[in-house]
């Protein structure tokens, strides 16, 4: 097996790699820390103002912040992963003045629309020492809003847990069954080949996209579902794959060796066999996790995925691909970019890592 420092001088001179990485690490950060970074760290980004709905890149709105006094708090840790509770309502306004202890605003109807509304100042304040500058805000949105009203960028941001979520869920199921049922067909054969084998032609014969929709029809439609179905889905190519090199191991010396000193059939196929397989197996993993990527923004864009109010990339294309025809285009375009890029970077380690871990070119 190659030493840690040999390998890592062997990756750093795949630039390509490199850059494959970054993405792959930037992506898994963003995801850990993604209500931290998000602008709208609401549950789920999910703060809609409809009055500034389908705005352009680079947008800014000001509002009035009026305090929801409904006393939910949250840990950090949930904060975290879930979001932070509501405690504002935000209300979008033109302009504003203040008069004895009333608070006249502006607020914001349409374009150029608006109407006059006036607020008690206690109303807006939360205690004795607060000030109305401090409850009126001006929002950025980067990526500008959706047909919601909703920040697309933390939407964005938010919705990478999905595809990542799904990618490692729907990879391990698919390698954990196809590595057990490939490597078990390959080396017992037999009956136990022939019952396997007849297992894989009838899931290979089904069209993948079709047996997702099976699946996810059976199973329901949510967030854990639907990485469980596409997991199911993918084993296929990882059994046939383990059974070929598995047949194609058994006849080498090491394995002849193995069976002569006695060692167990479980340990000569998971600690002699499958060490010495992992480079193919790799490549179909890293294969696995962005078909998976693929597959959930499809069944997301189709309606039968990942279920509104819960970010995902698939999702938000749907929710913006009418603006394609319009000046706003970027904004359902920037969805399909991001899985674009993750599923490139994913492939392109994957093969990068194959070509270091294949034994027989070092």
């Amino acid at each position: 097996m190659m030493s840690k420092p040999k390998f890592w001088q062997l990756f750093k001179k795949n630039k390509l790699a490199l850059v494959a990485m970054f993405i792959i690490v930037a992506a898994v950060l963003v995801s850990i820390f993604a209500y931290m970074i998000a602008p709208d760290n609401s549950p789920n980004a999910n703060l809609q103002t409809v009055e500034i709905q389908s705005k352009q890149m680079g947008y800014q709105q000001l509002f009035l912040k009026l305090p929801l006094r409904n006393n939910i708090s949250a840990s950090l840790l949930s904060k975290c992963f879930w979001g932070t509770p509501l405690q504002h309502q935000y209300i979008p306004i033109t302009s504003y003045t203040q008069k004895a202890d009333s608070v006249i605003i502006q607020k914001l109807v349409d374009v150029d629309t608006s109407i006059t509304v006036a607020y008690h100042i206690n109303q807006v304040k939360e205690n004795d020492a607060d000030q109305l500058q401090q409850h009126i805000i001006l929002k950025k949105y980067g990526l500008g809003t959706d047909a919601y009203g909703r920040d697309i960028l933390s939407r964005l941001i938010i919705g990478t847990r999905v595809s990542l979520m799904v990618g490692i869920v729907a990879m391990f199921i698919s390698i954990l069954l196809g590595v057990l049922l490939g490597a078990w067909a390959g080396y017992y054969g037999g009956v136990t080949d022939k019952v396997i084998m007849w297992l894989i032609n009838v899931m290979w014969s089904i069209p993948t996209l079709l047996l997702v929709f099976a699946l996810t029809l059976t199973l329901g439609k949510g967030f854990w579902q639907i990485f469980i179905a596409v997991g199911l889905t993918l084993w296929v190519s990882v059994a046939r794959l383990v059974r070929a090199q598995v047949m194609a191991a058994k006849a080498l010396e090491y394995v002849k060796a193995a069976t002569t000193l006695g060692f167990s059939n479980n340990r000569i196929i998971f600690k002699h066999i499958l060490p010495n397989i992992m480079g193919p197996i790799l490549v179909l993993a890293a294969s696995n996790f962005a078909t998976a990527i693929i597959v959930e923004a499809g069944l997301s864009f189709l309606g039968i995925g990942v279920q509104p109010p819960q970010p995902s990339w698939g999702l938000m294309i749907k929710e913006n691909y009418n603006l394609i025809i319009t000046h706003n285009a970027l904004q359902a375009i920037i969805p399909g970019i991001a899985i674009m890029m993750l599923v490139l970077a994913i492939n392109i380690l994957g093969n990068a890592l194959r070509d270091l871990l294949d034994v027989k070119d070092h």
